[in-house]
Protein backbone atom coordinates (compact mmCIF):
# COMPACT_ATOMS: atom_id res chain seq x y z
CA UNK A 1 0.00 0.00 0.00
CA UNK A 2 1.09 3.27 -0.92
CA UNK A 3 1.82 5.87 1.53
CA UNK A 4 -0.86 8.50 1.81
CA UNK A 5 -0.09 9.87 5.72
CA UNK A 6 1.99 12.76 3.53
CA UNK A 7 -1.02 14.08 1.53
CA UNK A 8 -1.21 17.53 2.84
CA UNK A 9 -3.61 20.24 1.49
CA UNK A 10 -2.97 24.03 3.22
CA UNK A 11 -6.19 25.98 3.20
CA UNK A 12 -5.85 29.62 2.42
CA UNK A 13 -8.48 31.26 0.52
CA UNK A 14 -11.78 32.65 2.89
CA UNK A 15 -12.45 33.06 6.78
CA UNK A 16 -15.45 33.19 8.28
CA UNK A 17 -15.88 36.22 10.32
CA UNK A 18 -18.85 36.35 12.73
CA UNK A 19 -19.81 40.16 12.51
CA UNK A 20 -20.62 39.08 8.81
CA UNK A 21 -22.82 36.55 9.05
CA UNK A 22 -26.77 36.49 8.86
CA UNK A 23 -28.88 35.98 11.71
CA UNK A 24 -30.69 33.34 9.88
CA UNK A 25 -29.10 29.78 8.65
CA UNK A 26 -30.52 29.09 6.01
CA UNK A 27 -29.84 32.29 4.44
CA UNK A 28 -26.12 31.79 5.25
CA UNK A 29 -26.82 28.75 3.49
CA UNK A 30 -28.16 30.21 0.55
CA UNK A 31 -24.95 32.69 0.34
CA UNK A 32 -22.58 29.99 0.11
CA UNK A 33 -24.85 28.10 -2.22
CA UNK A 34 -24.93 30.90 -4.69
CA UNK A 35 -20.90 31.32 -3.91
CA UNK A 36 -20.73 27.82 -5.15
CA UNK A 37 -22.90 28.21 -8.48
CA UNK A 38 -21.05 31.30 -9.16
CA UNK A 39 -17.17 29.59 -8.81
CA UNK A 40 -19.23 26.79 -11.21
CA UNK A 41 -18.91 24.04 -8.64
CA UNK A 42 -19.82 20.93 -10.70
CA UNK A 43 -23.26 19.83 -9.31
CA UNK A 44 -22.74 22.52 -5.94
CA UNK A 45 -26.38 20.77 -5.14
CA UNK A 46 -24.33 17.28 -4.55
CA UNK A 47 -24.84 16.27 -0.77
CA UNK A 48 -24.47 13.30 1.45
CA UNK A 49 -27.05 11.97 3.46
CA UNK A 50 -26.59 9.73 6.87
CA UNK A 51 -29.16 7.76 8.64
CA UNK A 52 -29.44 5.53 11.13
CA UNK A 53 -31.24 1.69 10.78
CA UNK A 54 -32.96 0.04 13.99
CA UNK A 55 -29.65 -1.64 14.63
CA UNK A 56 -27.67 1.37 15.18
CA UNK A 57 -26.10 1.13 11.99
CA UNK A 58 -24.89 4.44 10.42
CA UNK A 59 -25.07 4.67 6.61
CA UNK A 60 -24.30 7.05 3.98
CA UNK A 61 -24.69 8.02 0.03
CA UNK A 62 -25.05 11.00 -2.06
CA UNK A 63 -28.06 12.74 -3.48
CA UNK A 64 -29.11 15.69 -5.61
CA UNK A 65 -30.69 18.22 -3.16
CA UNK A 66 -33.84 19.79 -4.98
CA UNK A 67 -35.15 22.41 -2.94
CA UNK A 68 -34.62 24.62 0.15
CA UNK A 69 -36.38 27.40 1.69
CA UNK A 70 -36.94 27.93 5.59
CA UNK A 71 -38.68 25.00 6.29
CA UNK A 72 -36.07 22.59 5.08
CA UNK A 73 -33.66 20.51 2.51
CA UNK A 74 -35.77 18.85 0.08
CA UNK A 75 -34.63 15.74 -1.95
CA UNK A 76 -36.43 12.47 -3.34
CA UNK A 77 -36.04 8.93 -4.04
CA UNK A 78 -37.81 5.25 -3.36
CA UNK A 79 -39.52 5.28 0.43
CA UNK A 80 -38.96 1.30 0.29
CA UNK A 81 -35.09 2.16 -0.40
CA UNK A 82 -32.00 1.85 2.34
CA UNK A 83 -32.35 5.01 3.45
CA UNK A 84 -36.55 4.90 3.61
CA UNK A 85 -36.14 2.18 5.71
CA UNK A 86 -33.86 3.53 7.80
CA UNK A 87 -36.57 7.20 8.24
CA UNK A 88 -39.24 4.71 9.30
CA UNK A 89 -37.17 3.77 12.13
CA UNK A 90 -35.45 6.89 13.07
CA UNK A 91 -36.10 10.06 11.07
CA UNK A 92 -33.49 11.70 12.45
CA UNK A 93 -30.98 12.76 9.83
CA UNK A 94 -27.41 14.64 8.80
CA UNK A 95 -26.62 16.03 5.56
CA UNK A 96 -23.19 17.16 4.29
CA UNK A 97 -22.04 19.38 1.47
CA UNK A 98 -18.38 19.37 0.36
CA UNK A 99 -17.10 21.86 -2.18
CA UNK A 100 -13.02 21.70 -1.97
CA UNK A 101 -12.53 24.24 -4.46
CA UNK A 102 -14.06 26.96 -2.32
CA UNK A 103 -12.77 24.77 1.14
CA UNK A 104 -15.62 25.17 2.57
CA UNK A 105 -18.11 21.85 4.32
CA UNK A 106 -21.86 22.36 5.64
CA UNK A 107 -23.02 20.19 8.20
CA UNK A 108 -26.95 20.10 9.15
CA UNK A 109 -28.62 17.75 11.06
CA UNK A 110 -32.66 17.27 11.54
CA UNK A 111 -35.52 15.74 11.29
CA UNK A 112 -36.97 14.27 8.32
CA UNK A 113 -40.17 14.25 7.07
CA UNK A 114 -42.08 12.81 3.44
CA UNK A 115 -43.46 15.92 1.53
CA UNK A 116 -46.97 16.00 0.20
CA UNK A 117 -48.03 13.86 -2.52
CA UNK A 118 -49.35 16.84 -4.75
CA UNK A 119 -45.38 18.38 -3.82
CA UNK A 120 -43.94 14.72 -5.08
CA UNK A 121 -45.95 14.56 -8.13
CA UNK A 122 -45.11 17.92 -8.94
CA UNK A 123 -41.73 17.56 -9.53
CA UNK A 124 -42.22 13.61 -10.64
CA UNK A 125 -43.99 15.70 -13.44
CA UNK A 126 -40.81 17.66 -14.55
CA UNK A 127 -38.50 14.85 -14.24
CA UNK A 128 -37.14 13.89 -18.10
CA UNK A 129 -39.09 10.90 -19.18
CA UNK A 130 -36.16 8.12 -18.59
CA UNK A 131 -35.89 9.43 -15.21
CA UNK A 132 -39.83 8.44 -14.64
CA UNK A 133 -39.53 5.59 -16.27
CA UNK A 134 -36.24 4.31 -13.92
CA UNK A 135 -38.72 5.05 -11.02
CA UNK A 136 -40.23 2.40 -12.16
CA UNK A 137 -37.69 0.02 -13.32
CA UNK A 138 -35.62 0.07 -10.02
CA UNK A 139 -37.10 -1.26 -6.89
CA UNK A 140 -33.89 0.41 -5.08
CA UNK A 141 -31.42 -1.36 -3.00
CA UNK A 142 -33.08 -4.69 -3.89
CA UNK A 143 -31.12 -7.40 -5.01
CA UNK A 144 -31.08 -8.45 -8.88
CA UNK A 145 -30.14 -11.76 -10.79
CA UNK A 146 -27.88 -9.16 -13.50
CA UNK A 147 -27.90 -6.02 -15.41
CA UNK A 148 -30.31 -7.32 -17.81
CA UNK A 149 -33.11 -7.80 -15.19
CA UNK A 150 -33.07 -4.19 -14.52
CA UNK A 151 -33.08 -3.21 -18.40
CA UNK A 152 -35.45 -5.72 -19.44
CA UNK A 153 -37.79 -4.15 -16.71
CA UNK A 154 -36.83 -0.67 -18.44
CA UNK A 155 -38.42 -2.08 -21.38
CA UNK A 156 -41.50 -2.93 -19.96
CA UNK A 157 -42.31 -0.04 -18.00
CA UNK A 158 -41.69 2.35 -20.92
CA UNK A 159 -44.02 -0.07 -23.71
CA UNK A 160 -46.36 0.38 -20.43
CA UNK A 161 -46.97 3.82 -19.83
CA UNK A 162 -45.77 5.06 -22.71
CA UNK A 163 -44.57 9.31 -22.54
CA UNK A 164 -47.02 9.55 -19.52
CA UNK A 165 -45.56 7.60 -16.64
CA UNK A 166 -47.52 8.13 -12.89
CA UNK A 167 -45.50 8.57 -9.97
CA UNK A 168 -44.88 5.32 -8.50
CA UNK A 169 -46.53 5.23 -5.01
CA UNK A 170 -43.38 3.86 -3.50
CA UNK A 171 -41.31 6.92 -4.99
CA UNK A 172 -41.47 10.65 -3.36
CA UNK A 173 -39.76 13.49 -1.36
CA UNK A 174 -38.36 14.02 2.18
CA UNK A 175 -37.83 17.14 3.59
CA UNK A 176 -35.39 17.60 6.19
CA UNK A 177 -36.35 20.56 9.32
CA UNK A 178 -33.18 21.66 10.75
CA UNK A 179 -31.60 21.86 14.17
CA UNK A 180 -28.28 22.34 13.87
CA UNK A 181 -25.86 23.61 11.02
CA UNK A 182 -21.80 24.20 11.03
CA UNK A 183 -20.01 26.25 8.44
CA UNK A 184 -16.45 24.97 8.38
CA UNK A 185 -14.15 27.20 6.41
CA UNK A 186 -10.78 25.76 5.54
CA UNK A 187 -7.81 28.00 7.12
CA UNK A 188 -3.43 27.52 7.44
CA UNK A 189 -2.26 25.60 9.10
CA UNK A 190 -5.60 23.46 10.38
CA UNK A 191 -6.88 25.95 12.33
CA UNK A 192 -10.36 25.84 10.50
CA UNK A 193 -13.01 28.05 11.16
CA UNK A 194 -16.21 26.40 12.61
CA UNK A 195 -19.39 28.45 13.21
CA UNK A 196 -22.71 26.60 14.48
CA UNK A 197 -26.18 27.71 14.33
CA UNK A 198 -28.28 25.68 17.27
CA UNK A 199 -31.99 25.81 17.28
CA UNK A 200 -33.53 26.74 21.08
CA UNK A 201 -36.34 26.02 22.59
CA UNK A 202 -37.89 29.99 21.66
CA UNK A 203 -37.18 28.76 17.71
CA UNK A 204 -34.33 31.49 17.65
CA UNK A 205 -30.64 30.34 16.19
CA UNK A 206 -28.03 30.57 18.52
CA UNK A 207 -24.89 31.22 17.28
CA UNK A 208 -21.16 29.99 17.92
CA UNK A 209 -17.88 29.32 17.19
CA UNK A 210 -15.95 25.88 17.72
CA UNK A 211 -12.58 24.93 18.25
CA UNK A 212 -11.04 23.30 15.01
Amino acid sequence: MSNISNLRQNYYKDQIIEENLSSSPFDQFGLWFSDAIDNKIYEPNTMILSTVNEKLQPSSRILLLKNFDNNGFVFYTNYKSRKGLDLINNPKASLLFFWPTLERQIRIEGIINKVSSAESDEYFNSRPLASKIGAWASLQSEQIESRKTLEDKEKYFQKKFGDNPPRPDYWGGYNLRPSYFEFWQGRPSRLHDRIIYVLENNNCWNINRLSP
